[in-house]
C-alpha cells in the first residue's frame, strides 16, 4: 500500500487514542495514567527496546519513554510530547475533558496519537527496516524546565543520528505543512519583577513612594529596550502580562507585581536584553526610592532547525502533494529545542484550522481544537521522512 493509502487506515485509530487523551489530560509533571496508556500500547510489541521512566530525576516526577525498533544506521528518532494545561475545558463536544480545570488546549493528544500510530506502522513494516527508528514520548513540554533537557541528558538520543518533530497549528490550514531552515521558534524567558515603596493614604502621595508610579515608568522604559536598544533586523518581543499592586482607590499600596516575557532567537540578543534589564530595573527604582527584587528565569533555546534536515520536511511535503509554505519564525517557545542542540534534526508544523469544524481557536485558550483530518498528514510526513532518511521502505 501506498503512504496515504496506510495513513488514511490509521486515521481512525488516531482520532480513537486522540480523543481518549482528550477526555483524559493530565498536567506537566503528573501524566501518570497517560504515561501508562502509551507503555501499554508499546507493550503489545515484543519487537520494541523499550525504556521507561527516561529523563525521571530528583527535581521532577515526570516520565518518559524512548521505543526503538531496528538496528544499526541510519536512526532516526521521532519525538512527541503529551502532557495538558490547566485551563478549563469549555467545548461541547462527545470528547470534553473529564479532569475539572485540565484539558489539552495545545495539541499534545495529536502528536502523541500521531506517534502511537507511526510506532504501529513501522513495527508491521519491520522487514523494510533498513536501520533504526527510535519513538521519543516526551512529558512536561508546557512548564519549564520541561521534559526535554532532562531526557536528552539521561540519554534519549543514544545513538541517534538525527531527531524530528512536529506540531499540530490552529491558525494554520488544514494540512499544510510550515517549516524553515534556521530560525524557528523563538525561546521564551520571563521576568517577575516586586517593586516595593511605601505605602500610604492616595490624598498625601508626597508622603509615599508610590510603587504604581516606578511601575508605570519602569514598564515604559523596558519597552524601549526592543525598540532602541536592539537592532530592527533581530526579532524579539518585551510583553508584560501581569500588573498586581493595591485593592483600594484611596490606599497606595507598599508593593506592585510586574511579570512578563522576553522572546528572543539569537543567544547574544538574550544576553544583551537581560543586562538591559537588571540595569534598567536598579536605575528606575533607586531614582524614586524605592528597592526591588527580581526573578529572570531563562526559558528554552530558540528550535534552529538544522538546514539539511528542514529540506527533508520540505521534500517530504511536495512529494506528498501536501500543501507547503515556508514558515515565519514564531515568538511561541518549544522545548524540542534541545533535542537539535544534541542531534541534527528539524521541527515542523502541520496545520489544523478548518473554521467549518470550529478548529481555528488559538492554542492555550478553553475553547481550542483539532480538526483531525489533520493527523493523516502529520502521520504521512513522518513515514515519508524516514522513507527519505533511507532507514525503511513502505510496500
Amino acid at each position: 500500500m501506498s503512504i496515504k493509502e496506510i495513513a488514511s487506515q490509521k486515521l481512525p485509530e488516531m482520532i480513537k487514542n486522540r480523543r481518549h487523551m482528550h477526555m483524559h489530560p493530565e498536567v506537566s509533571f503528573k501524566e501518570k495514567e497517560t504515561y501508562q496508556f502509551i507503555l501499554n500500547h508499546l507493550q503489545q510489541y515484543p519487537e520494541l527496546k523499550i525504556r521507561e521512566n527516561v529523563g525521571t530525576n530528583e527535581q521532577n516526577e515526570g516520565r518518559g519513554i524512548v521505543a526503538s525498533i531496528g538496528e544499526g544506521h541510519p536512526h532516526i528518532a521521532v519525538r512527541a510530547d503529551f502532557d495538558a494545561l490547566p485551563i478549563e475545558d469549555q467545548k461541547d463536544v462527545p470528547y470534553k475533558s473529564q479532569n475539572p480545570g485540565v484539558m489539552h488546549a495545545c495539541g499534545h493528544d495529536g502528536h502523541t496519537s500521531t506517534l502511537l500510530a507511526l510506532v504501529d506502522t513501522v513495527v508491521l513494516n519491520k522487514a523494510n527496516l533498513k536501520g533504526t527508528v527510535s519513538f521519543i514520548f516526551q512529558y512536561g513540554e508546557e512548564e519549564q524546565p520541561g521534559g526535554a533537557m532532562a531526557m536528552t541528558n539521561d540519554g534519549a538520543l543514544e545513538g541517534v543520528d538525527k531527531v524530528y518533530g512536529q506540531h499540530y497549528w490552529s491558525q494554520f490550514d488544514t494540512n499544510e505543512i510550515q517549516t524553515r531552515p534556521g530560525a524557528l521558534i523563538a525561546s521564551p524567558d520571563g521576568f517577575y519583577i516586586t517593586i516595593k515603596g511605601s505605602g500610604g493614604h492616595a490624598a498625601y502621595p508626597d508622603t509615599t513612594v508610590d510603587p504604581i508610579v516606578v511601575a508605570a515608568e519602569l514598564i515604559t522604559n523596558l519597552q524601549t529596550a526592543v525598540s532602541r536598544q536592539i537592532s530592527a533586523i533581530d526579532n524579539a518581543v518585551v510583553t508584560v502580562g501581569s500588573v498586581q499592586g493595591g485593592d483600594a482607590f484611596n490606599v497606595i499600596p507598599d508593593t506592585v507585581r510586574v511579570i512578563g516575557t522576553v522572546r528572543t532567537f539569537k543567544q547574544e540578543v538574550k544576553e544583551k536584553i537581560y543586562e538591559i534589564f537588571k540595569a534598567e530595573v536598579e536605575h528606575t527604582t533607586k531614582k524614586r526610592g524605592a528597592t526591588y527584587n527580581m526573578d529572570y528565569v531563562f526559558g528554552y533555546p530558540a528550535v534552529i532547525n538544522h538546514e539539511e534536515e528542514a529540506k527533508v520536511i520540505e521534500a517530504a511535503a511536495k512529494s506528498l502533494d501536501l500543501p507547503y509554505k515556508e514558515a515565519d519564525p514564531l515568538m511561541i517557545g518549544e522545548d524540542f529545542s534541545y533535542y537539535i542542540l544534541e542531534k541534527p534534526g528539524a521541527f515542523f508544523y502541520t496545520g489544523t484550522g478548518n473554521i467549518d469544524k470550529d478548529s481555528r481557536h488559538a492554542h492555550h485558550t478553553d475553547m481550542f481544537d483539532l480538526d483531525e483530518d489533520g493527523l493523516e498528514s502529520a502521520l504521512m510526513m513522518f513515514m515519508k521522512i524516514l522513507e527519505l532518511e533511507s532507514v525503511i521502505e513502505w510496500n
